[in-house]
């Protein structure tokens, strides 16, 4: 499972010129689900979103978390973290999970991070969605667990 976390200052998605998701400071996270992935990467990632230390304290220090700052997260499901673009110049995304099996993790992982005491916005799975980040920063972190 992949994560590309975007610290923001706001952000939204809207599917057919409809805001579904929309979140004040927080993080933006894109999540890829490989064919391999379970809950088990899932919840880890959960736990390491809710706890990563990106937020400044008093000092401009990296020291504070998305609970610390009462922040919120936008989960977005995002195949193309799985892309490979070694050969050629189209894309191959064999290594993304099939739909069926990638939607319910990437639900999971948002429920996970619920439990973790962040509020969370999504997207819409399979959907042309387009999204609006302010970021923050700009911090961005690619998180991986296999």
């Amino acid at each position: 499972m992949r994560l590309l976390i975007q610290r923001v200052r706001q952000a939204s998605v809207s599917v057919e010129n409809e805001i579904v998701g929309s979140i004040g400071h927080g993080f933006t996270i894109l999540v890829g689900v490989g064919h391999h992935d379970t809950e088990v990467q899932a919840r880890w990632l959960a736990q390491k979103v809710a706890g990563l230390r990106v937020f400044e304290d008093g000092e401009g220090k990296f020291n504070r978390s998305i609970l610390d700052v009462g922040g919120s997260a936008l989960v977005i499901s995002q195949f193309t973290l799985y892309a490979n673009a070694e050969k050629g110049r189209r894309p191959s995304f064999i290594e993304a999970a099939l739909p069926e099996a990638a939607e319910p993790l990437v639900e999971r992982f948002a429920a996970l991070l619920r439990e973790q005491r962040v509020p969370v916005a999504t997207g819409r799975f399979g959907a042309h969605m387009l999204v609006e980040i302010h970021n923050d920063g700009p911090v961005t972190l690619w998180l991986e667990r296999e």
